[in-house]
């Protein structure tokens, strides 16, 4: 739906930044409205057959919706009754909990009122009905024969009756002390031993909460300065970082080979079977952190001239923010988006877990069961759970990348559009949609094996041999690498996308061939530059938890703090990841755009860069260095003519150099 036709345009076309804006996709992204109006039939359907009603309102053990008419359900006795009064489920058993089916295995019933304090025997049961008019046992047994039927041992509820309270918007009564639930609670949660270390967990977090709401803005704002920080001393930081590394490499080499002298000179006078082991080791550890050091200085040494180029984008990506400050603020509403998307996806999937038609079940009660080609339905709805988050996430690369071309190829940044981020959404929305559907099904079509392989991993635990678990890790860890790959290649497309209005298929092999052309220096920025902001989460994460000690070492109204010190944590590495995120986003755009840049203009009059003061301090350090070198043919004079097309496709090793980058670096990222 779109290669085929990219493949028949011409390789050698130039490119045309932001002069021409056209639909991109089209299929597609009508292929994706009627993906989208199939997720709303979902939704129909289960509200026109009642799951909507049954979740919100609850139902008993026999078919009976709470708060409402019901019709008789055949062969179901206790069906079809009138329980306008009675608008609140109750569970006999709500803490008999079937972790497999994920349900409880209690008879459900509709009462008036659910029990606001414990009842400790039949007689307290009975007494409650009577004061309150709810009845907690099953519909045919009277109040008044609850102490005297044998068979109320089974139709009415197992006491003590934990003290309990309804659930706002869903009417089930569920119980108030959590204790309860200490068995499910130990089965999710391994280190929780006894129901008081979950009660001390939960009494923390609960008496902490303006301290954890307080870290939790802290480390937005760290984040947010973190970023300004990096724009105004990424020449220090990065060359701060390379000398720690190399030093760091050194001295952990040296240390190793004086271990070894020393073991050595302490073996020769005692010969046991320890030493020499110890030995071993040792000398083994040595060679394997000479070798990774020597690698490490040569790796240094070739793209020394390269990290110049990162320093010098990290300077540009700061000013990026300064003219588009809107940009700090992407991941706010891609995390709102998905935040609504998230929660009208588990609506309809829990109005499927109560959708179909009423059927007996093995102990006489009913279930809800669609049959047909129906039940299939979920299945439908979990693709839609991936493709349509791609999505969204897809649109807001195209956000960035829309907005950042237009940065770049503005040669008098007053001109800039007065939103230029308003200007990307609106091309987005109007020309390209198509575009980010397509690049992410493609993203979709990898997960989706990759889960149904982790499921049965899961499944099989303990049961496949070593070969087949060796095989399903390999598959797993394969697409988890051609996913990464993917949607980092996806990026650049959307980047391509948005400076020439091409399709998917072609702007993904036009961003390919400039990758290529240019892999060493997509080697130097993905792992130099993400490397330093994996080092910003990390020093976030660190100083967020730091404070949360300092402050939480004074909280005296509890003692077990760990709970709200992981949150804070984990709270600080998504912002810190998120912000960090949309930097390095504008990082790889700004990449590609030098590259074009650099590619199709030598600063001669008609053919200006596009590009900022300091990038062009870079071309022209390379230029001199070129020119000191008396050849153009070597590495450096490579720098600012990369290979044709056609050389590109018949060099193998630079492919394959870039494919390695692009695992490195995203197996960085996570």
């Amino acid at each position: 739906m779109g290669c085929c036709s990219s493949a028949a345009q011409s390789s050698k076309r130039e490119w045309k930044p932001l002069e021409d804006h056209s639909c991109t996709d089209v299929p597609w992204l009508l292929l994706f409205i009627l993906f989208c109006i199939g997720m709303g039939f979902i939704c129909g359907f289960t509200i026109a057959t009642g799951a909507a009603a049954r979740l919100l309102s609850g139902y008993d053990s026999y078919g009976n919706i709470c708060g409402q008419k019901n019709v008789k359900v055949e062969g179901i006795v206790n069906s079809g009754l009138d329980l306008t009064q009675k608008k609140y489920v109750f569970f006999l058993d709500p803490c008999n909990i079937d972790l497999v089916h994920q349900k409880i295995k209690s008879l459900a019933l509709c009462v008036s009122a659910c029990p606001r304090k414990e009842l400790k025997t039949l007689a307290d049961v009975q007494k409650f009905a009577e004061t309150n008019g709810s009845t907690l046992c099953s519909y045919e047994l009277l109040p008044s024969e609850y102490t005297t039927d044998p068979r109320a041992a089974k139709l009415c509820p197992k006491y003590p009756v934990p003290e309990s309270a309804p659930i706002p918007f869903f009417h089930r009564c569920a119980p108030v002390n959590i204790s309860c639930y200490a068995k499910f609670a130990e089965a999710l949660i391994t280190f929780v031993s006894d129901s008081s270390v979950l009660h001390r967990l939960i009494s923390g977090v609960m008496t902490s909460k303006e301290i954890i709401l307080g870290l939790c803005l802290l480390s937005l704002v760290l984040s947010m300065i973190l970023m300004v920080i990096i724009r105004y001393i990424s020449r220090v930081l990065v060359w701060i970082l390379t000398v720690l590394v190399i030093l760091g490499s050194l001295g952990g080499t040296g240390v190793l080979w004086w271990l070894y002298a020393k073991e050595r000179m302490s073996a020769s006078t005692v010969e046991t079977q320890i030493a020499k082991e110890n030995l071993q080791a040792l000398l083994i550890y040595a060679i394997s952190a000479t070798v990774f050091t020597v690698i490490l200085l040569l790796i240094m040494l070739i793209m020394r001239k390269r990290v110049a180029l990162t320093i010098a984008l990290f300077h540009v990506a700061g000013k990026v923010f300064i003219h588009l400050p809107l940009l700090v603020f992407q991941p706010f509403w891609t995390f709102f988006v998905l935040i609504l998307f998230w929660t009208y996806w588990t609506t309809v999937l829990l109005f499927l877990g109560t959708t179909g038609n009423p059927v007996p079940n093995e102990e006489g009660f009913v279930e809800f069961r669609v049959a047909g080609p129906l039940k299939y339905m979920w299945w439908y709805h979990l693709v839609g759970l991936i493709w349509i988050s791609e999505f969204i996430l897809a649109c807001q690369q195209m956000t960035v990348a829309g907005a950042v071309v237009t940065y770049y190829f503005t040669r008098e940044k007053r001109n800039l559009p007065f939103t230029p981020i308003l200007a990307s959404v609106n091309r987005l929305v109007c020309y390209h949609l198509g575009t980010v559907a397509k690049g992410s099904f493609i993203i979709t079509l990898v997960k989706i094996p990759r889960m149904i392989l982790m499921y049965i991993h899961t499944q099989l635990k303990g049961k496949e041999n070593a070969c087949a678990r060796c095989m399903l890790k390999a598959c797993i860890c394969c697409l988890w690498c051609l996913e990464k790959c993917l949607t980092y290649l996806n990026q650049n497309a959307y980047t391509a996308t948005a400076i020439n209005s091409t399709n998917f298929c072609t702007s993904a092999k036009d961003a390919f061939v400039i990758l290529v052309e240019n892999a060493l220096r997509v080697a130097a920025i993905n792992t130099v530059g993400d490397f330093m902001l994996f080092l910003g989460k990390v020093l976030i994460v660190c100083s967020t938890g730091l404070a949360g000690i300092m402050l939480l070492n004074y909280q005296r109204d509890y003692t077990t703090w760990v709970l709200p010190l992981i949150i804070v944590c984990l709270f600080a590495f998504l912002v810190a990841h998120c912000f960090l995120s949309i930097y390095e986003m504008v990082v790889d755009v700004l990449f590609l755009c030098f590259a074009i840049d650099t590619k199709y203009n030598d600063g001669s009059p008609g053919r200006e860069f596009y590009m900022d003061k300091v990038l062009m301090e870079f071309v022209e350090n390379s230029r001199k260095s070129m020119r000191e070198a008396g050849r153009g043919g070597g590495a450096e004079g490579r720098e600012l003519k990369p290979m044709t097309v056609n050389n590109a496709s018949s060099m193998l090793p630079q492919p394959v150099l870039l494919m390695m980058c692009l695992l490195g670096r995203h197996c960085m990222s996570e």
